[in-house]
């Protein structure tokens, strides 16, 4: 397939596929008689699992690295599996900072809950913050 129908089908644009030919996430392509870039269909699946990486925070450079080493062929199966698994280890941090985050979020709704569910106090003098007094220091003691 061209480069086009690669976009399309990818998501990527015509100029990323490029890129990532050029440094080493996608292997070069065959190119056709009119020297175009000619795709094997199973680049797809490859495209997928980069995008997949990305969109789970690995930096290229370690994409780079897992691609080098896909290159590499079987020899390099329990690096890229050692790669892989601390890779879903920091996804697994991530994913639950983001569960605390919606926590904190679904607690500050409920917290603007419609007026009738809200008692009518609250609603006609709300609640002053109280602060705490300034400390003095004083000077030569410590």
């Amino acid at each position: 397939m061209k480069i086009g129908e690669l976009a399309k089908r990818s998501g990527l644009s015509a100029h990323t596929i490029r890129y990532y030919e050029r440094i080493g996430l996608l292997p070069y392509a065959d190119r056709d008689q009119s020297s175009q870039r000619d795709y094997d269909a199973s680049i797809l699946i490859w495209i997928a699992f980069l995008g997949r990486l990305k969109t789970t925070g690995m930096p290229i450079r370690e994409m780079l690295r897992y691609a080098a080493l896909r290159e590499s062929g079987v020899v390099t199966e329990a690096e890229r599996r050692d790669m892989l698994e601390q890779h879903r280890e920091r996804v697994r941090a991530h994913v639950a900072d983001l569960q605390a985050c919606l926590l904190v979020l679904d607690t500050k709704i409920t917290g603007y809950a419609g007026p009738d569910e809200r008692t009518q106090a609250y609603d006609e003098i709300p609640p002053q913050r109280q602060r705490k007094p300034a400390r003095t220091r004083t000077t030569g003691t410590r």
